[in-house]
């Protein structure tokens, strides 16, 4: 048996091992898939297990998550810090190797995978960052950015839809550093998928523009290596290896069938398949032959160090261009930043406008956006509607990757996924923008970027029934609801010019998980504050207009609704009523503050609360109590002017008032 051979089966006892022991699991994808896995990061893969946050080295994305154990297997073998002991906890509690690859967990884990098509779509977004950071930091002979994006992905992921939007946009693109591995094994969980995935993929890809290699036996090192030779040769396209394999190779009574899909193969029958194998090592035991072949650790800090003299001599003859390089692979802001922002935040507080909040959004960019050359924007084929083009965006295209933003047509739930590749590879704050009613197509892209506490930036217009005549299939009721529920989401919903400019500011400087900024399509009147108020809305809430006396009532508003609140208060004042006004543009970050400025903002001793907003009443219990009123949307919208729909609703002043008064 060859030593590759031995690499590959290594793969496949540890993983068979680690699934039986959990007594859960998916054997069959990494046993299939040992052999290319074997190849590709002994052969071809440039990492290096001793630094896995070395900025150039290849990504690799194992987007059939279920297949975890093979990723595991691969760094324990190859040199990363994930001892034996962690395959032997596979998926329990605390270990770093959960059933599914978590990003943070393990070194060497590029990405959060499992739901099937996003790991695709992130290295999707990886080989966009690359070929952008590229295009903007090499010089003559100093490609400092020049690394490969490789991907595994079953046909599951091929299925999900979201892998058309985006491998679509790779093609598109041009994105030649990009190689994605099909594992073609026909089964999936129900079984031969013959029945229910007849699809011509190569053709698919081919349509895409994608240099396609088909046929290719996934259990011959030889034809493997060829391929990958093959498509890294292609530098204008992006390519798709077709590997024909056995799931769950090796087993006798299992292999080629689901039943090794997603379940151990059992004791019996790992005994049998060692035999068959010819592994003769008891369970989690690999010769200390087969660990030295494995070891990437050497040749990894070769190529680092290669590397490295490379940038040694590029900053010298580029100096600025490495320090910038330098500070946005660190996530650290430019220096002025801090300044360019507080004092952009002071104009507009001194100089009022009554404007959509979308195009507060839209002069937020211009004022931040010259000091911040890492915002790679976008918008889902909305941007004339979502503004966010600003004045010195440029397209990224096939042809010219050195722009900073991109037209990703009608793929809201591929620009999000995508979102996260960008902001997962670095160098790079991304920011996408579609209808927030269109956020449920990106739903489960929004939640793994929390999920990974990856800081990409989600913009969301036409917040409301606000939008008006389009009607309610775009107006947006229940999705706020939904985005505030998501652990380690910061949702930021700004009544004016000046709230959506710190919105932008917290956004830009989170880098512990990802923000929605949700603007209207409608003016909205600027409020007036005082030095402390401007500094307290990044508390995510604060006192916007306050009673002479101590609060008998407390309104609470965010967005459009806002002004709403403010003009009831009027109104209650001048009937001799004490009532505070509490803008909270964020419900998330204002849960966050102590417990101190929150009973400061919303003293626990005023019970007679009403809150108003244009959505969906179920986030603003928890602020008014059971007793407090609510004023909301019970229903979804109609088709309408704006105001007509507000008064329709009764998401009016007079309904604010009336419901305090009731109260």
């Amino acid at each position: 048996m060859s030593s590759r051979q031995q690499q590959a089966n290594a793969i496949r006892a540890l993983s068979m091992d680690a699934v039986q022991q959990a007594n859960s699991g998916h054997p069959g994808a990494p046993m299939g898939m040992a052999d290319i896995a074997q190849v590709l990061w002994t052969d071809f893969l440039a990492h290096n297990p001793a630094d896995p946050t070395w900025a150039n080295r290849d990504r690799f994305i194992l987007s059939n998550g279920h297949g975890s154990m093979l990723l595991y297997s691969l760094l324990h073998l190859s040199g990363y810090a994930l001892p034996i002991e962690e395959l032997k906890n596979f998926r329990q509690l605390h270990s770093k190797t959960p059933g599914h690859p978590e990003y943070g967990y393990a070194p060497g884990v590029e990405t959060t995978t499992g739901p099937l098509g996003q790991g695709i779509s992130n290295a999707v977004g990886m080989a966009i960052a690359e070929k952008a950071l590229a295009a903007q930091f090499n010089r003559g002979e100093f490609d400092i950015v020049n690394h490969f994006t490789y991907a595994f992905l079953g046909d599951g992921c091929l299925m999900e839809g979201i892998s058309h939007e985006v491998c679509s946009l790779a093609g598109t693109l041009g994105l030649g550093k990009m190689i994605a591995f099909w594992d073609d094994n026909g089964i999936s969980i129900d079984g031969e998928v013959e029945g229910w995935f007849s699809d011509d993929t190569p053709a698919r890809f081919r349509a895409y523009g994608w240099q396609v290699i088909e046929g290719v036996d996934g259990h011959n090192a030889d034809e493997i290596a060829s391929a990958i030779r093959t498509a890294q040769a292609e530098s204008e396209k992006p390519t798709l290896i077709c590997c024909k394999t056995v799931i769950g190779f090796g087993s006798p009574s299992k292999q080629g069938t689901e039943s090794c899909h997603g379940a151990p193969l059992g004791a019996d029958e790992i005994v049998a398949t060692r035999k068959a194998l010819g592994w003769e090592h008891d369970a989690f035991v690999i010769p200390e032959d087969i660990y030295a072949a494995w070891d990437a650790k050497p040749q990894g800090t070769k190529r680092q160090q290669a590397w490295n003299d490379l940038f040694a001599a590029y900053a010298a003859e580029y100096p600025e261009l490495a320090a910038e390089f330098t500070r946005r692979n660190s996530n650290e802001l430019p220096a002025n930043w801090a300044e360019t922002a507080q004092d952009y935040i002071q104009s507009l507080q001194d100089n009022p406008a009554n404007i959509a909040t979308r195009k507060a959004s839209q002069n937020a960019l211009n004022a931040y956006g010259p000091v911040l050359p890492e915002l790679m924007g976008g918008s889902a084929d909305l941007a004339g509607s979502n503004l966010t083009i600003w004045s010195d965006s440029k397209g990224l295209t096939a042809d010219d990757a050195s722009g900073n933003y991109i037209y990703y047509g009608v793929r809201e739930f591929g620009m999000s996924a995508i979102m996260n590749g960008i902001t997962l590879h670095g160098g790079f704050k991304a920011y996408g923008a579609t209808f927030l009613m269109f956020m449920e197509y990106a739903r489960n892209a929004v939640r793994m970027a929390a999920l990974m506490k990856q800081p990409a930036i989600f913009v969301y217009t036409h917040d409301s029934i606000g939008l008006g005549e389009d009607g309610p299939t775009h107006q947006p009721v229940e999705q706020l609801v939904a985005l505030r529920s998501t652990p380690n989401l910061d949702n930021w919903r700004p009544c004016d010019q000046v709230e959506s400019a710190v919105a932008w500011k917290c956004a830009i400087e989170r880098t512990d998980g990802p923000s929605t900024l949700i603007f209207t399509r409608q003016g909205c009147e600027q409020q007036p504050r005082s030095a402390q108020q401007l500094a307290d809305i990044a508390k995510g809430a604060y006192v916007l207009v306050d009673s002479a006396e101590t609060p008998e009532y407390i309104l609470i508003a965010t967005g459009s609704e806002v002004e709403l609140a403010v003009a009831a208060q009027k109104e209650l004042t001048a009937q001799g009523k004490q009532v505070r006004v509490v803008s909270m543009p964020s419900t998330d970050v204002f849960d966050a503050q102590s417990a101190a400025y929150k009973e400061s903002v919303l003293p626990a001793a005023v019970t007679k609360r009403v809150a108003v907003e244009a959505l969906a009443k179920d986030t603003w219990y928890k602020y008014v109590g059971l007793n407090g009123a609510i004023i909301g949307m019970d229903s979804f919208g109609e088709s309408a002017p704006a105001k007509d729909l507000y008064e329709h609703f009764g998401i009016t002043t007079a309904a604010v008032v009336a419901a305090a008064q009731a109260l």
